[in-house]
């Protein structure tokens, strides 16, 4: 999979030319998940750690384990953040020996739902492995600031409808749906709350308290 020859012809397929083998396996290598696991939607980190080079392609092979991978597609324009509620949804049966091949983009989001097997047969597991390649550049159209893992939130079931009774298993994926969305609110106010202690640390918030600072003695004249 390191071959020129490899690279080329994925190339070919995906309309991406000048693939880079991820040497550093970044967010690549197998996975496992077992009964009762879920994978939650999300698009990929865009740039890479380590290099800079901007992620192209994540061909992904998905053993069976009775659970499908689900893959948004984007309907409209490209610059909107993801919508599973007006994105096409496209589902892949995970069978024996398949390859999917993702464009990484800034709406190419994807995962799968809760890992649900027959109580004889929760030996079972999803093993998948997954590759990334990269290129230097983008086009100026598909580029974006750096991020990591983005995490879209699920649509409700097209079921829950006005006037529906609520079943226990409504109930339930209501439920499911805001601890994930609340989980997905905890990791942003983290990241922000980090991302405010380097800004209050770091030179420019040297700036900020001198500039502070001053104003205030001006203030007290």
């Amino acid at each position: 999979m390191q071959s020129p020859a490899f690279l080329e012809f994925v190339g070919r397929l995906t309309n991406i030319p000048d693939l880079l083998y991820d040497r550093d396996y970044c967010g690549g290598g197998t996975h496992e998940n077992r009964h009762g696991q879920a994978l939650d939607n999300h698009i990929d980190f865009n740039l890479h750690p380590g290099t800079g080079g901007a992620s192209a392609a994540e061909p992904d092979r998905v053993p069976d384990a009775g659970v499908a991978s689900w893959l948004g597609r984007r309907a409209g324009a490209a610059s909107r953040p993801p919508d599973p509620d007006t994105d096409e949804v496209v589902e892949v049966v995970p069978a024996f020996n398949r390859c999917v091949i993702v464009e990484t983009t800034e709406h190419s989001w994807h995962g799968f739902p809760r890992i649900t097997l027959p109580a004889d047969r929760k030996d079972l597991s999803r093993r998948s492995i997954a590759l990334y390649f990269h290129t230097r550049e983008r086009p100026a159209e598909q580029t974006a600031l750096k991020h990591s893992t983005v995490y879209v939130d699920r649509a409700l079931p097209p079921h829950l409808q006005p006037g529906r009774v609520l079943t226990e298993r409504d109930v339930a994926d209501l439920r499911e749906l805001l601890a994930t969305r609340d989980g997905h609110n905890r990791r942003l106010y983290c990241d922000i709350a980090t991302l405010q202690s380097r800004l209050d640390g770091g030179f420019a918030g040297q700036v900020f308290n001198a500039i502070r600072r001053m104003l205030g003695r001006l203030r007290e004249r």
